[in-house]
């Protein structure tokens, strides 16, 4: 069977958002968006798929205390299939871990990349939103993952490094990959107006030096809810539901899911693949 095949067997057949949380710094609580806002997805009726993209540092199975027995580096070895990795985490979403503390796999070769990617042919559960949580910075997988999703949040925080870090991420990703639509999210922030302010920072550089569009999607409010919920290796959004975070969550998940769909085949997944893939073999061409 060839690869065309496969795709064009998966049963995605319906439009699937595809969206890349990503950050041009670590430390900013990207994973713990990725997975809350993944099960407010689910809340809202979602068939939701994570895919931890920190292929050499995996964090969502740590965050939420999950021993996965396979992982992204045994598909990449020929081990077993992508189906055979999946797991089920909380809030009926399902993931896909990466491998931890792997130098490998944290570089991959882009013709590597592209085998990960094919994998996704194999896929026969049903998927409506797949969340994309990358690395920090902009490796080759980060930059093929950004140029694929139909739509990429850059989580950003009130620290020195945080903006000057994210506006040189979005200038490369608009610049040299010609992706010029982002979704600016804050996280830990004291008020709406910080958050806001964050995003101002970003938006008018931005606007005077970058030909992007960028939209203010929200806050994520510092919570000691939140905390505890890490510590315990949680979602805030299941264990402490009323909480300030946890109403954001939803919140921002609902506006994400207003996002439309284009009716074309840049809707499907296995439009996304089929980029992927073909980013990931120009890459290696150079």
């Amino acid at each position: 069977m060839d690869q065309a095949h496969g795709i064009r067997q998966m049963t995605a057949s319906k439009p699937v958002r595809v969206m890349a949380v990503t950050s041009g710094k670590g430390g900013v609580g990207k994973s713990n968006i990725t997975v809350n806002l993944a099960v407010a997805m689910a809340q809202s009726g979602e068939n939701v798929i994570v895919m931890d993209a920190d292929l050499g540092l995996a964090n969502i199975d740590v965050l939420l205390g999950l021993s996965p027995k396979f992982n992204l580096s045994h598909v990449i070895k020929g081990e077993c299939a992508l189906e055979e990795i999946i797991i089920d985490g909380p809030g009926g979403i399902k993931i896909i871990p990466a491998s931890s503390g792997s130098a490998s796999m944290s570089d991959l070769t882009p013709a590597v990349n592209a085998g990960v990617i094919r994998s996704f042919s194999e896929l026969t559960q049903p998927v409506d939103t797949l969340l994309i949580d990358t690395a920090a910075g902009l490796s080759d997988s980060v930059v093929s993952y950004l140029r694929a999703a139909r739509e990429v949040i850059v989580v950003v925080c009130d620290e020195p490094a945080s903006i000057p870090d994210a506006y040189a991420m979005i200038k490369v990703m608009a610049r040299d990959f010609g992706v010029q639509r982002f979704h600016i999210l804050a996280n830990q922030t004291h008020s709406i107006q910080q958050g806001r302010e964050l995003y101002t920072k970003i938006y008018k550089v931005s606007e005077k030096y970058l030909d992007v569009t960028l939209d203010f999607l929200g806050t994520i409010p510092y919570d000691d809810y939140l905390k505890k919920a890490v510590q315990q290796q949680k979602c805030v959004i299941e264990i402490y539901p009323s909480s300030p975070s946890a109403l954001a969550f939803r919140q921002i998940a609902k506006k994400a899911l207003q996002w439309p769909i284009p009716k074309t085949m840049e809707g499907h997944l296995e439009f996304f693949i089929e980029r992927l893939i073909n980013y990931s073999t120009q890459e290696n061409r150079l």
